[in-house]
């Protein structure tokens, strides 16, 4: 007589819940950016949110594309959160810098009661108004970088470049004499080894940083304030 064993189903298989950890955490920061960017003086705290949210959302988009996580779609929704609180934060900087610059041209200018001793030189001084500033942005480094943002107007617009060889440069000039003039610019790394960004305004330098692998390096800063 064969004894046979009772035979036992193999217990049922259930899918991995989705993992991406820091596509997650940029899709909240971004979030919450994006709520409190469009709200006046309370939008300064979405300043940080969104930086960095869209930096993790960049990280958790690579690590998708590598295998290394799942979930890609909620790391492009943090993408594109967080670049349009950015995008709100920096068109109130320039609405509130609109505004300051309109209400000091607005007050009336008081002629000096009597002749000053320091009069102007017989070839005519330098109108600040008609100075411009020199901002040269570069990104160093070994390989290429994913893509280049940066400002190009003092203010909102910008411009993109894709799958750059490094070293990458470009120059622009602004209007000198206006209370706020941005300037940014936004390197991210392909993969491998490190790569730096740096603004330059009148041959000096302004703002730099630096970011590893797939990270971001950031630069960015109002010269509106720099002597002409």
């Amino acid at each position: 007589m064969t004894y046979q064993m009772p035979y036992s189903p193999a217990p049922p298989s259930y899918p991995q819940p989705p993992r991406n950890g820091l596509g997650t955490a940029g899709f909240v920061l971004g979030l919450v950016g994006l709520i409190f960017s469009p709200i006046p003086f309370v939008g300064i705290i979405a300043w940080p949110l969104v930086i960095v949210g869209l930096i993790l959302s960049l990280i958790g988009l690579a690590k998708a594309r590598k295998g290394e996580a799942t979930n890609k779609g909620l790391a492009v929704a943090g993408v594109v959160l967080s670049a349009i609180g950015l995008v709100i934060c920096i068109v109130w900087v320039a609405a509130f810098g609109k505004v300051v610059a309109d209400t000091a041209n607005s007050l009336p200018s008081v002629a000096p009661s009597a002749p000053t001793l320091s009069s102007a030189p017989a070839g005519g001084a330098i109108d600040p108004a008609a100075a411009k500033h020199t901002v040269v942005y570069k990104v160093t480094g070994s390989g290429k970088a994913g893509n280049i943002t940066y400002t190009t107007d003092g203010m909102t617009s910008s411009s993109q470049d894709a799958n750059v060889k490094l070293p990458w440069e470009k120059k622009i000039e602004l209007p000198g004499g206006q209370a706020i003039q941005l300037v940014s610019v936004l390197a991210q790394g392909s993969g491998s080894g490190r790569i730096h960004v740096s603004i330059e305004v009148d041959g000096k330098v302004f703002k730099e940083a630096d970011a590893q692998g797939y990270g971001v390096a950031i630069a960015n800063g109002d010269i509106g304030t720099l002597g002409n």
